[in-house]
């Protein structure tokens, strides 16, 4: 994944101002800053669900440009606020998208599986959404995105609404998509979620400045 120089207003706003950086594929980037400074800005448009003003998104090279383009490229996005059906079981919620990219009934069951058991949630497949805590519901979410086994797995505030114990297990959970190949990047506000990836990119009113480049 590429970004180069890229920039995004929002009428008079500059949300990103010529931002630029790599994530090599198997690696996780930390994206930090206070609130407001771009950060979730930065994942929608390497999501490719906004157009830059500027500059450009690449994966693998290819230019994206829509999140239609980006999907067929291995972006996964899981949104802060986790964007889960409420009226779906928590298995639901995996499945259903994994069904809608063509999988077959059986397999996207298996990775449903697989995922809720990631994220410390196997027992809890059948339980609706609606009756799960924020913090499991935020698993969940991080379960549907692991599901589609990412290329560039983009997690907006994944740990935001967890303690210490089950932000371990995103932690973790993430980190399999990374054994897997998949390039990770976390907009957080977790100092410790931070300080656990490979790198830290800060955003301030759309800047990017490196706290710890990739080595």
């Amino acid at each position: 994944m590429e970004v180069a120089d890229v920039e995004v207003r929002y009428g008079d706003v500059d949300a990103l101002k010529g931002v630029s950086v790599v994530v090599p594929a198997g690696r996780v980037l930390a994206v930090t800053g206070p609130s407001g400074a771009g950060k979730t800005t930065l994942l929608w448009a390497m999501a490719g669900a906004l157009v830059p003003d500027r500059g450009r998104v690449l994966v693998d090279g290819t230019p994206v440009g829509t999140r239609p383009e980006a999907a067929a490229r291995g972006v996964v996005l899981a949104p802060q606020g986790n964007g889960l059906a409420a009226v779906l079981t928590a298995r639901e919620n995996v499945v259903v998208p994994l069904l809608a990219q063509g999988h077959d009934p059986a397999d996207a069951a298996a990775r449903a599986g697989e995922a809720l058991d990631t994220v410390g949630l196997g027992d809890w497949g059948e339980h609706l959404v609606e009756e799960l805590s924020g913090g499991q519901a935020q698993r969940v979410a991080v379960a549907r995105a692991l599901a589609a086994w990412p290329e560039l797995l983009l997690a907006d505030e994944a740990t935001s609404e967890l303690d210490s114990g089950n932000r371990e297990v995103v932690l973790r959970a993430l980190r399999a998509a990374v054994e897997r190949g998949a390039a990770v990047v976390l907009a957080t506000h977790d100092p410790e979620a931070a300080a656990a990836a490979d790198a830290e990119l800060a955003l301030d009113e759309g800047r990017a400045t490196w706290v710890r480049p990739f080595v």
